[in-house]
């Protein structure tokens, strides 16, 4: 598990990997805490927990790492450390026919004054890639700075 920050015009993207769908997002949302600050103190802020549902996957994926850009606006705390406890499909059989999506997470959510914190402004679906291989799944996502 891990990710890669990539240079991109204008912007910075993250390619991530995981043993999982869940490990593959927190891959990428630490990827996002890594494009905000280059140095993040350990063990400082409380963490706290988000529920995310969407109506697809990749759509899951955009909505969390949106939901945690607005979370580091609001609480003025840059999400670090994050855990995605779940990821449920729901409304079929089978994953390809899932009519909803779901994902249970925390994060540790460090002040943003006790870093030297960039601004991300946003997640985009440019370029946006998130699949299954064959030891576990990639993800790759542009952000806007």
């Amino acid at each position: 598990m891990g990710f890669e920050l990539r240079d991109h015009t204008a912007d910075v993207a993250v390619a991530a990997t995981g043993d999982s769908l869940e490990a593959v997002f927190e891959a990428t949302a630490d990827g996002l805490a890594a494009a905000s600050s280059d140095d993040i103190p350990p063990e400082t802020g409380e963490r706290f927990s988000l529920t995310v549902t969407a109506e697809r996957r990749e759509a899951l994926l955009f909505d969390y790492l949106g939901e945690l850009i607005y979370l580091r606006d609001v609480r003025a705390e840059l999400p670090v450390d994050n855990r995605v406890e779940s990821i449920e499909a729901t409304g079929a059989e089978s994953d390809t026919d899932a009519t909803a999506w779901s994902l249970e997470a925390s994060a540790r959510g460090v002040p943003l004054g006790a870093v030297d914190a960039r601004e991300v402004k946003a997640v985009t679906y440019s370029e946006m890639r998130l699949e299954s291989v064959a030891d576990g799944w990639e993800a790759y996502v542009v952000f806007d700075v």
